[in-house]
């Protein structure tokens, strides 16, 4: 279902969505959730997701809205914690009546709320949670039919991490910290050790519990055990706190994140964050993403520190809103085989095609970065098999 119309101009002109107002509807407002995560730790990427979202409401109410309708954003505080998720789904399939969701960036969360939405037939599209179990449910191996995601999977992220540090940066001896209790931190690590031990690799790991600050204890054992490198596969706090005391400690391995990254890693960590690596989506300085961020400087007189959850939050609603659009119908079951038979609909940041299988896109590259002179420098495009992506 290949599809060129209004959503694919919007993407054209994103700097100027702002000239057009939203009034002049005549028809009720189509619902639509969002979870985020507001308060808390992880509240810059909420926050910035739903900027994004109200952004890309704004823009497709003004250039007409969905099916002679306007879209009605509804987002509510997940807190970072899958209680919250599902306290927040009810509220919106069940009180608020939205005909389709985005978010959250929480594995753990989306993981929670996968059988309110199928129970409840309205399709979620997440942006940042990449465990496998989001999308597929690990006891019966079947998709799950409502939900769906924008971001590659954990499998994935885990073999571009092990694979370039061992591949590219020569790592021969690989420590692995994670927390013990987070789904995502255990997915990632999960593949990350899988593609060591593929790739004939020594590999340990050293877990942590959320809310842990400390990681002298699991720095002094990798570095005793003999590493050379570190995956750190947890969310940006804990990252930037082992790397700054791994700098306290004289100690520096080659380190390498996943998308649990964030800009401010740089005031937890300071200049320990030079020269370490990350895994991430997309690659935040392409000139593609330059409409998007001036748009959103316009809109809130401040540049995004988060540009992947704004930019990725702005597509989803973008794909929901074509769905609803191919569907026909504001109804979540309609809207569901919309989003699973998508095929080559462009986004702000990719062209976007639905593996039916699984429910995850297609073909979607991972970027390489490197801390720089206190920021991050795009290097190059890597699939798991080490082949750049030219």
């Amino acid at each position: 279902m290949k599809r060129v119309g209004q959503f694919a101009v919007v993407l054209a002109a994103v700097a100027s969505f702002f000239a057009w107002g939203t009034e002049g509807f005549a028809a009720e407002p189509i619902r639509i959730g969002y979870m985020a995560t507001l308060t808390g730790e992880g509240a810059t990427w909420g926050q910035h997701e739903r900027e994004g979202a109200l952004m890309a409401v704004k823009d497709i109410n003004a250039r007409g809205g969905v099916l002679g309708r306007p879209l009605e954003l509804i987002c509510y505080d997940v807190k970072g914690k899958p209680e919250e998720g599902v306290s927040a789904i009810r509220r919106l399939i069940y009180d608020d009546k939205v005909v389709a969701i985005g978010g959250s960036n929480y594995s753990g969360i989306q993981i929670a709320v996968a059988p309110i939405a199928d129970k409840g037939q309205v399709p979620v599209v997440s942006s940042t949670a990449t465990n496998p179990a989001v999308t597929v449910d690990p006891d019966t191996g079947k998709v799950r039919p409502y939900m769906f995601r924008i971001v590659y999977t954990d499998p994935y992220q885990g073999k571009v991490i092990a694979d370039y540090l061992i591949k590219k940066c020569g790592a021969k001896k690989l420590a692995i910290i994670g927390d013990v209790e987070d789904a995502y931190s255990e997915g990632l690590t999960e593949y990350v050790k899988r593609t060591a031990e593929a790739l004939g690799v020594e590999n340990r790991f050293w877990g942590f519990r959320g809310g842990d600050v400390d990681f002298r204890a699991q720095l002094t054992a990798a570095r005793e055990w003999g590493a050379d490198a570190v995956a750190l596969t947890m969310y940006y706090k804990e990252m930037g706190l082992v790397i700054k005391q791994a700098a306290e400690m004289d100690w520096k391995p080659l380190f390498m994140g996943g998308d649990g990254y964030s800009p401010n890693m740089f005031e937890i960590a300071g200049k320990a964050m030079e020269g370490t690596y990350w895994v991430y989506p997309m690659n935040a300085d392409d000139p593609i993403l330059d409409p998007i961020k001036a748009a959103f400087r316009k809109e809130y007189d401040r540049d995004a520190t988060e540009v992947l959850n704004v930019v990725l939050a702005y597509d989803v609603v973008l794909m929901i809103a074509n769905a609803i659009e191919t569907a026909g119908v504001a109804e979540g079951p309609a809207i569901r085989d919309a989003l699973e038979n998508t095929q080559d609909f462009k986004v702000t940041h990719f062209v976007w095609t639905v593996n039916k299988e699984t429910h995850d896109p297609l073909n979607k590259p991972a970027s390489i970065l490197k801390a720089k002179d206190g920021k991050l420098v795009f290097l190059e495009q890597w699939k798991p098999e080490g082949a750049p992506v030219k």
